[in-house]
């Protein structure tokens, strides 16, 4: 039943479209573009299961948010789909880079609060709360926003906007991402998008910063206009995009759109 769901799902999107794309959608091999916030949210997942149950080969490339800007237009491969936050993707839109009817809004991931495993998991549920936590833990670790990383920069920013955070100890990490140095033994605590702290064992979420402070990230999916493959890619964006597939995008951290 599986198969004949995403095989019906690929007849479909290729309705849409003409070409020999559209006509022999078995034989494609689909690139994707995404950055580590989807990648690290399930997408690489999804993406092998897709491929074992319908033979596509669908390779995934996760890459800074400004280079797939540009390789959208003119990198080699090229790409059949992108994933990029909502005011990326709107600027594709706009240019024409992305086909506008196949966008489609995935989900949000959210700044948490991460400690070493076996570590005191503090109360983090308002700002205040949040600060308290934070000033009382010593120094919190975050990625660099030199680096153009959009989570730094929310994290940083967040960190300096708000009064309320006036007097927290914190440190940039030059040696990889937060939660990443807070293994290594740099800061006590990090704060980090909750995607990559679930995937290190060695780390614990403590929970999400509160949805006020506005740290988080927003994301969505489309097929590039640039795609060899359009029918094929619209068809694994709606198998991304399935009712079926929510609980393993949560599970990763993604809270998928409603």
């Amino acid at each position: 039943m599986r198969k004949l769901a995403i095989a019906a799902l690929l007849t479909l999107a290729a309705a849409a479209f003409t070409g020999p794309a559209a006509a022999q959608p078995q034989s494609t091999e689909l690139y994707v573009l995404t950055p580590g916030v989807v990648y690290n949210s399930g997408l690489i997942d999804l993406a092998k299961s897709y491929t074992r149950e319908t033979g596509i080969k669908v390779t995934v490339k996760p890459t800074g948010m400004s280079r797939i800007v540009n390789d959208i237009k003119t990198g080699t491969p090229v790409a059949d789909v992108v994933a990029l936050p909502v005011a990326f993707m709107d600027g594709m839109e706009a240019e024409g880079s992305v086909v506008a009817d196949t966008r489609a809004r995935l989900g949000r991931v959210y700044v948490g609060l991460a400690v070493r495993r076996g570590q005191p998991h503090p109360d983090i549920s308002t700002p205040e709360k949040l600060a308290a936590a934070l000033k009382a833990s010593g120094t919190v670790i975050y990625s660099n926003p030199a680096t153009g990383s959009m989570e730094a920069r929310i994290i940083n920013d967040m960190l300096h906007r708000y009064p309320v955070f006036q007097g927290v100890k914190s440190m940039i990490s030059l040696k990889g991402e937060g939660g990443e140095a807070l293994i290594e033994g740099h800061g006590d605590v990090a704060l980090q998008l909750i995607c990559e702290v679930l995937n290190h064992p060695e780390l614990e979420l403590v929970g999400i910063v509160p949805e006020e402070l506005g740290a988080y990230i927003d994301t969505t999916l489309a097929v590039s206009k640039r795609s060899p493959h359009p029918a094929a890619a619209k068809a694994f964006v709606d198998y991304l995009m399935a009712p079926e597939h929510v609980a393993i995008w949560e599970s990763k951290g993604l809270q998928r759109m409603k």
